[in-house]
């Protein structure tokens, strides 16, 4: 079916489904929904947006792209050592999307809120002129007084970071330079690995708990690891010192350091990670890192927090590298 059901049709069809176990969404019937804090608890709140030829292209499955709106809210609830409890949505909509698309985005929305447990609680859909824009927010609670901010950072703390750095944002040069594959040499292995980790990111909610119990500070990195350590940095009047050999990298991105030296910069202020970048005191630093292996979820020391202001990404000769921008920025 490619029609189109109208905006309360729409609804009804393809997201009150996804509601129908929650009570507190009211069978999306309502204005707004319910949501319990239970006693000793607070609630934490985040919102991101995605465009259409900004954060994800036009061609991209609608299944990707729902995954894609939902995930980049859940890495921000993972950062801050809180459980997803739930999540409004807002779809912003051009009169050429149809049922099939939004009966394929439904169908990956569903799928990650059941696999994070982040059920949907309600939200609007509008008409643009513009491409789609879709806009989560999305709740989590954690104990009172336990929320890790940015501005926890202390001197002589681990700076740590999960998983692999650069390899969406190498994923995007993969999809708007042709002959990048070919001058990074890379393998069809590779190039799937770097463009899915620009399509889907992949939260790090298991460890959530962990940085709630051992990091002073945390925030995901969605804009580039040298442009969002230094907000973490300043937030916290600190700075600090980053080994640039001991940040993490795929195999893939390994081979296009490889081909191109210049790639450095890319990874490391071209954003989309969606890892989390972490302060972990030393007495704190077995018990997190211990933690992390037990949730499978990668993370890797990368340096100290210093008494100066600013992070300072340090190349082979010990020198601070030089940065064009330091992170991706809309405007």
């Amino acid at each position: 079916m490619s029609g189109n059901l109208g905006e309360f049709g729409r609804i009804e069809r393809f997201f009150r489904p996804l509601a129908a176990n929650f009570p507190g969404a009211l069978g999306l019937t309502d204005d707004a929904a319910l949501l319990s804090v239970p006693p000793g608890r607070e609630l934490v709140v985040t919102t991101d947006a995605i465009v259409a030829g900004i954060h994800f292209l036009p061609s991209d499955a609608p299944g990707d792209v729902a995954r894609k709106a939902l995930r980049v809210n859940l890495s921000d609830l993972a950062a801050k050592g809180a459980k997803a409890a739930g999540f409004v949505l807002t779809l912003a909509l051009p009169k050429g999307v149809g049922d099939d698309w939004l009966k394929a985005f439904a169908r990956g929305l569903g799928a990650d809120a059941k696999t994070y447990d982040c059920p949907l609680l309600g939200g609007d859909t509008v008409y643009t002129p513009g491409p789609v824009a879709i806009s989560i927010t999305a709740f989590g609670t954690l104990p009172k007084a336990t929320m890790v901010k940015r501005s926890g950072a202390r001197v002589g703390d681990h700076v740590i970071v999960t998983g692999t750095i650069g390899d969406a944002a190498l994923g995007l040069k993969l999809r708007k330079e042709r002959g990048a594959t070919k001058r990074w040499k890379l393998d069809t292995t590779m190039r799937r690995h770097l463009l899915a980790r620009y399509l889907v990111p992949n939260p790090r909610n298991a460890l959530a708990e962990a940085l709630r119990r051992n990091a002073s500070a945390a925030m995901d990195v969605s804009d580039g690891l040298v442009g969002d350590l230094g907000k973490l940095c300043r937030a916290s009047g600190v700075g600090a010192d980053v080994d640039v050999a001991r940040v993490p990298l795929s195999k893939a991105a390994l081979a296009v350091l490889v081909a191109d030296p210049k790639a450095t910069e890319t990874m490391l202020t071209g954003g989309d990670d969606f890892e989390v970048v972490a302060t972990v005191p030393p007495r704190k630093l077995k018990s997190f890192l211990a933690a992390a292996r037990r949730t499978g979820v990668p993370a890797t020391g990368i340096g100290r927090i210093t008494a100066a202001r600013g992070a300072r990404f340090l190349g082979p000769d010990g020198r601070p590298l030089r940065f064009v921008r330091t992170s991706f920025s809309h405007f």
